[in-house]
């Protein structure tokens, strides 16, 4: 089984433009994805879906995901506001208010968490989440299960965008999985940049933004003190591949744009091609 994950999408930066940059990159990755060579099974968008939370922005979502071929599923991110994001999509379950759903697909369980706390830039998960999620886990300990989810639970090094290891809200994400030894990997969004981590016995996978991406600069930084250094980069836009082979989750990150083929399968490459094929067991 093959999912996709877009997030980071920021619809309405630029409200007033028909032609917004978000709007266009979204539209590429999407384009991308239906018509290449890898169209997924599904596709799971990982919060900041909008960037100001507001109806018009998600109804431009809508629009957005309309040209899908494959069923789209999304959660939310600190720039959404859920009653306007439920009003558009009111189809997506909730649970206490909270924009929380589990998805049987391909003989995968996809838990869809809700880490908002409106108004707030850091992620958040209370007791009432947490206990969701621990009661949903321990109805099933057998069938292999992905979590996603727009804050990442790792502190990832890039010190404005990361997560605190020491956050409550962390630890009460890592106390609800703590017993499900079949939770086979993370996807979550939020830092704009392709990241892997392993954490708590399985793999934390960070996708790229549709959007501008965030610059990798691990060094430290001031807050009382600007250094004029770059902080939001116009990279690629960016999506990942989460490939379910019945074993693992292997997680592919990608972009889209113009780039030079340097080599095609043809004559020339065959015999490689067949040597590889032929050194692994059948």
């Amino acid at each position: 089984m093959l999912i996709a994950q877009v997030t980071d999408i920021h619809l309405g930066f630029d409200p007033d433009n028909p032609a917004e940059f978000n709007r266009k990159r979204l539209d590429q990755v999407l384009r991308y994805l239906n018509d290449g060579p890898n169209r997924p099974d599904l596709l799971i968008a990982t919060g900041d879906l909008t960037e100001h939370g507001d109806a018009a922005s998600y109804r431009q979502l809508a629009n957005a995901f309309s040209i899908c071929s494959f069923p789209v599923h999304m959660c939310l991110g600190n720039h959404d506001i859920r009653s306007n994001f439920s009003a558009q999509f009111p189809e997506r379950p909730t649970v206490d208010g909270f924009v929380q759903y589990a998805l049987e697909v391909g003989g995968v369980r996809i838990l869809v968490l809700d880490t908002v706390e409106e108004g707030r830039h850091g992620g958040a998960f209370c007791d009432m989440r947490a206990e969701w999620l621990r009661s949903t886990l321990a109805q099933d300990r057998d069938t292999p299960t992905i979590i996603a989810m727009h804050h990442p639970p790792v502190e990832i090094g890039i010190v404005w965008m990361n997560t605190h290891p020491e956050e409550q809200w962390v630890s009460n994400f890592t106390q609800a999985i703590q017993d499900a030894p079949n939770i086979k990997g993370i996807m979550c969004g939020h830092v704009h940049r392709s990241i892997s981590v392993p954490w708590q016995g399985t793999a934390v996978a960070i996708c790229s933004s549709t959007a501008a991406q965030v610059t990798l600069d691990l060094n430290p930084i001031d807050p009382e003190t600007p250094d004029n250094r770059p902080m939001i980069i116009a990279d690629e836009p960016g999506y990942a591949l989460h490939l379910w082979n019945g074993r693992e989750l292997v997680s592919h990150f990608a972009s889209v744009g113009d780039r030079a083929v340097l080599a095609k399968y043809d004559d020339r490459l065959q015999a490689l091609i067949q040597q590889l094929i032929a050194e692994r067991p059948n």
